[in-house]
């Protein structure tokens, strides 16, 4: 390995110390925002809290008589509410409400008739973290105590604007029906007035089909409405629920439990990003849907005809809690006395890549859920989505075992690139055999002046002996955008949750031998196995590429300490509460990176390669130089001219 290889390891660390960095970093943007997010916070509760009628209502109570008997002052009571809200309302809003349950073969939906909404939704399929063989309580999406969604419009009283808010009310529930395909269909009404009422309409698919199952549809109508409604413009929908804690540690979850949402048109999706607190944004355009995104399962509210804005907010509950965040979000849709209804649809289900891509709205158009499963940006999403979930996807139908899966993975990489890594031991060996003629340059040139002459010298003698100084770093540069793909890839990767391998219980979380009894900062207060592995293994890879490079590069002796200790050790502190399979995998290629040049070093023979290297002399000595040498010749004489300036 020659110093551009070493380079292209330093570049690698400080892409991934920048990544860490910059989440870090997005934790504590939430202070700014903290106050704007309470007060938004306040006003939300304020309009859905469940109080006798709201404000411009409020003349509709009064008070009893006085010397009244109680069923006198109750019925004064319910007498100004009629004159406000109407009969139909009125006794709406004093029925007692009642939950149900609707089913189908990967999820339980849980009901209420106050105000006609979902107040739980658990998954069939999967289940909460516990240790292995204790794993047998199913995933609950939300905490029912806290759901709520409701919608808020206004109806006319005389010259008066009644505000009505869907969650004070209780709806009348029709039986549950079954289609002939056997989805079940479950249709909630308001009455407003006579022969007005406002309808619900929620469906559940039966048809084995995960993109299709996971789909609750969705369609409000606004049965003989318009003669009642107020004069609006729109309809504000209120859609709030606190998540449960579902996996191992509480900061790596939280990590990747954010609030995401999506523009029209946009093939990308926008989040609220990551924090340990609060976040909130308003949104004054068109959003197609909004998510509440944990690690590996979602809530998606979604909107084919969009909705016309949205302010969306998260808070965070404390680690110790059976919580982890508390998410809200108040749109509003259009409205004219010509609206007929709605037709909005939940997702409730897990993050997994083959299920999102699935899944479109009623006209057929691609939604781009499959965005919430963070791949990574630019070509490290596309080597995730075209090359290791393909492999994954078909290698799982095979073998049972995701260790098994991802050993054969490292296998395929190391045999896609090791052309380039016979190359680059070729090229090391060859900086080996020239190291006498390096070494005269050096005393030729001792100045720090004549760095330009030095150089240009330098790029002559690559250019006889045909060294490529890129040779060294190029499978280093490959490699990178698989590691990093890697590192997105597995945190993120449903099809690893609830996988154990060897003492891992959960290969999508971090694995732990030991627990300590207090935490060490930046480390944690346990030990995994796998990343103390990985970082033993990449103490083993670095102390032998630099054995490699140290006799032909003695200038490399500098970097020594921070290539061969520092950097295991940081790896060692940055990946204890990471993604087991993830420190396997780099395990693996680290493992194998060893072996592979092993034997590469017992199939090279220096003198064939010395002999090569003075025929390759002999004949570029003839030759031409190359448009790219006379480029860099000629860009070192500038530089050599500009040092000579600066002198005088």
């Amino acid at each position: 390995m020659d110093k551009k290889s070493i380079i292209g390891i330093a570049v690698v660390a400080v892409l991934f110390l920048g990544f860490a960095y910059i989440n870090s970093k997005q934790q504590k943007e939430y202070l700014e925002k903290k106050e704007a997010y309470e007060a938004y916070m306040d006003s939300v509760a304020r309009a859905t809290w469940p109080a006798a009628v709201p404000a411009a209502d409020s003349t509709a109570i009064g008070e009893a008589p006085s010397g009244a008997t109680a069923e006198e002052a109750a019925a004064a009571v319910r007498e100004r509410q009629v004159e406000t809200l109407g009969e139909s309302l009125t006794t709406a809003r004093e029925a007692e409400p009642e939950e149900f349950t609707v089913e189908n073969e990967v999820m339980s939906v849980r009901f209420s008739t106050r105000g006609g909404q979902i107040t739980g939704v658990t998954l069939k399929d999967y289940t909460k973290y516990a240790p292995r063989g204790e794993r047998n309580q199913l995933i609950e999406l939300m905490d029912p105590a806290t759901a709520r969604f409701g919608l808020s419009f206004y109806v006319k009283n005389g010259l008066r604007n009644i505000p009505v808010n869907t969650l004070d009310y209780v709806f009348t529930a029709e039986p549950e029906t079954t289609t002939a395909d056997g989805a079940k269909a479950v249709v909630m009404r308001l009455p407003v007035a006579e022969e007005s009422y406002l309808e619900y309409r929620y469906t559940l698919y039966n048809t084995s089909s995960p993109e299709r199952d996971y789909l609750v549809d969705f369609d409000v109508r606004l049965v003989n409405m318009a003669r009642e409604m107020a004069n609006q413009t729109q309809i504000q929908i209120d859609w709030a629920n606190t998540t449960y804690q579902n996996e191992k540690g509480f900061q790596n979850e939280n990590m990747y439990t954010t609030l995401a949402y999506r523009f029209p048109g946009e093939t990308s999706i926008e989040e609220l990003g990551m924090s340990d607190g609060a976040k909130s944004k308003n949104i004054t355009t068109q959003v197609s849907w909004v998510a509440f995104k944990q690690q590996f399962f979602s809530s998606v509210f979604i909107a084919p005809e969009n909705v016309s804005y949205a302010n969306l907010a998260f808070d965070t509950a404390a680690p110790e809690s059976s919580l982890l965040k508390t998410f809200t979000a108040q749109m509003g849709v259009p409205y004219t006395p010509q609206t007929e209804g709605y037709d909005f649809a939940f997702y409730f289900g897990p993050n997994k890549y083959s299920i999102l891509k699935k899944v479109d709205d009623p006209k057929g158009a691609d939604l781009h859920l499959e965005r919430l499963v963070p791949l990574g940006w630019g070509i490290f999403g596309w080597v995730n989505r075209w090359c290791v979930i393909p492999v994954f996807d078909f290698l799982r139908n095979y073998i049972a075992s995701f260790g098994i899966i991802i050993l054969i993975l490292v296998l395929l990489v190391k045999l896609v690139i090791s052309p380039l890594t016979y190359k680059s031991y070729v090229s090391m060996a060859k900086m080996r055999l020239i190291k006498p003629q390096v070494d005269e340059l050096n005393k030729k040139f001792p100045k720090r002046e004549d760095a330009a002459k030095k150089q240009q010298a330098m790029m002559e003698l690559y250019k006889k002996a045909g060294i490529n100084p890129m040779g060294g770093c190029i499978p280093m540069l490959i490699q990178m955008p698989i590691l990093i793909a890697m590192f997105r890839f597995f945190p993120a990767s449903i099809e690893l949750r609830e996988q154990p391998f060897l003492w891992a219980d959960d290969l999508s979380s971090y694995d732990s031998v030991l627990n300590l009894p207090f935490s060490i900062p930046f480390y944690g207060d346990h030990v995994s196995l796998f990343a103390l592995l990985m970082a033993v293994s990449l103490f083993g890879y670095s102390w032998f590429s630099y054995q490699q490079t140290a006799s032909s590069q003695p200038q490399m002796a500098g970097m020594k300490f921070m290539m061969v200790y520092m950097m295991p050790i940081m790896m060692l502190f940055w990946f204890n509460s990471y993604s087991s399979g993830l420190c396997y995998y780099y395990l693996l290629s680290n493992l194998f990176t060893i072996g592979q040049t092993l034997v590469i070093r017992r199939m090279v023979d220096d003198q064939k390669i010395h002999a090569i290297m003075q025929a390759n002399a002999a004949k570029k000595s003839k030759g031409k130089k190359s448009k790219f040498q006379q480029r860099y010749e000629e860009l070192l004489r500038q530089q050599e001219a500009q040092q000579r300036a600066k002198k005088k």
